[in-house]
């Protein structure tokens, strides 16, 4: 009778293990959402140097009419 138990215990245990090896998917890449995160990037810098020059201008700018 013991054995008959550890059966059907096992039987239930064993429905919820997965004995299967893991799945392992391949890494896929879309190559537009990459040369769009590209474009996006450069557009970024370019606004980033923009800023930049425009603040390091308006300062030499202030800077000249203060010493002047």
């Amino acid at each position: 009778m013991k054995n008959l138990g550890q059966s059907v215990k096992d039987k239930l245990v064993e429905k919820y293990l997965d004995k299967s090896a893991p799945k392992i998917m391949p890494k896929s890449t879309d190559i537009n959402v990459l040369l769009n995160r590209v474009k996006n990037n450069q557009k970024n810098e370019y606004k980033r140097k923009l800023y930049f020059s425009v603040a390091a201008s308006t300062g030499l700018l202030l800077f000249g009419l203060i010493i002047f």
